[in-house]
């Protein structure tokens, strides 16, 4: 199947940015199906790429490569072992006190469409489009021939991340081996992992570097875990020897694994953690405790640009309602994974929220995603993770 390019929209593709929109397209030889493996051309019948096709949505081709290469068992090898070996050159492969690391971020990874997380020995990944889970078979077949026999099981969960009309045809099951949700450890710290009934793929391994950092800030605080998940900044600010620790999440079952991640973690002097089920801007509201660090995580506010202005008073009203609960010198981790929220808006959001409460802030740091969820030069819509930390005065 053959994509052809209008002339004037040629010059993305040319600069390496996977995505081809349809209204690039001048023309199509033959009539492509949802997931069917295209080749991209100029208008001046050059091969600019091949890629996975996608009907309905603004983006019509997904590319996988910009060459003439054939998308073959040998390539998926090829593109596996590549993102293996950049995880063993950042250092997180064969590492004692972690065992829980992306293996895949989509066009990071030069994969778009993929995301492949590793646990232990059980690789959980999700296919954000048709073309990727035609090639589930070879996706698994390449990650047993770079994995070899440490990989016991790969679990696919595909179905939230699918198109509704595509997702209803998906199950959720162990494409290879077979397995259980278990335990796994990250920076010494241990968390139990449940990627069949999680959220995304069972865990937030994006926020593994922003979590060891709000341990250099815990010790003696009275700390805030909002949208707190399985607890994972919680465990860190225990451990780091915080003075106390709440987390807070709307999701009874999240309350439930926070506790246990608390449990696994607990020392012979345990830190008083408390874990409430609430609405975290009805927790803050009606909470006397006087905190000095808070973490605000939510989910992505806005997921579609038409979203995006609703999604910015969101964030406004979390932060601003934050910013009122901490005294002074208080420290505020504030993010968002919104991929339509870009990060000089973000930074504009938590300014707007201070000057709503009249109060002076700082910014400690800018924070991101970990190096195993790379971003590429060629798509920065990849960086989608934003983050401050606020010294509140």
């Amino acid at each position: 199947m053959r994509i052809h390019l209008r002339k004037s929209k040629e010059a993305a593709v040319r600069r390496r940015h996977p995505w081809v929109f349809s209204g690039a397209i001048y023309k199509t030889d033959g009539k492509p199906t949802e997931g069917d493996i295209v080749s991209v051309y100029a208008a001046t019948g050059e091969l600019l790429g091949r890629g996975h096709y996608q009907r309905g949505g603004s983006i019509s081709v997904r590319l996988l490569a910009f060459e003439d290469v054939e998308l073959d068992e040998q390539f998926w090898v090829d593109r596996i072992q590549a993102a293996y070996n950049h995880r063993r050159n950042i250092g997180l492969l064969d590492r004692p006190d972690t065992t829980a690391y992306r293996l895949v971020h989509a066009e990071g990874d030069s994969l778009p469409g993929l995301i492949i997380d590793i646990y232990g020995g059980t690789a959980v990944l999700q296919c954000h489009s048709v073309g990727m889970l035609r090639q589930r078979d070879l996706i698994v077949s390449a990650l047993r021939t770079v994995y070899g026999e440490t990989l016991q099981a790969v679990y696919d969960k595909s179905r939230e991340v699918l198109a509704r009309e595509y997702a209803k045809e998906a199950q959720n099951t162990y494409l290879y081996g077979s397995g259980q949700p278990g335990e796994v450890l990250e920076n010494g710290h241990r968390f139990y992992v449940d990627w069949e009934t999680g959220q995304k793929t069972g865990f937030f391994l994006d926020q593994r570097d922003n979590r060891a950092l709000l341990a250099r800030y815990a010790p003696g605080r009275k700390v805030l875990n909002t949208f707190c998940y399985s607890g994972g900044f919680s465990v860190y600010a225990v451990a780091a020897g915080a003075e106390l620790v709440h987390s807070v999440d709307a999701s009874a079952r999240a309350i439930d694994w926070t506790e246990r991640n608390i449990a696994l973690n607990q020392s012979d002097t345990p830190i008083p953690h408390e874990a409430h089920v609430s609405d975290v801007l009805k927790y803050l509201k009606s909470s006397d405790t006087k905190y000095d660090l808070m973490v605000v995580d939510p989910p992505a506010y806005a997921k579609h640009i038409r979203k995006r202005h609703n999604a910015v008073q969101g964030y406004k009203r979390l932060n601003a309602e934050a910013m009122r609960h901490l005294p002074k010198g208080g420290i505020l981790f504030t993010f968002s994974c919104s991929q339509v929220i870009d990060r000089p808006l973000f930074y504009n959001t938590i300014v707007a929220a201070a000057l709503e409460v009249g109060r002076e802030a700082r910014v400690l740091h800018h924070l991101s995603q970990p190096p195993d969820h790379p971003v590429s030069l060629f798509h920065p819509e990849g960086s989608y993770l934003k983050g401050l930390v606020v010294a509140v005065e």
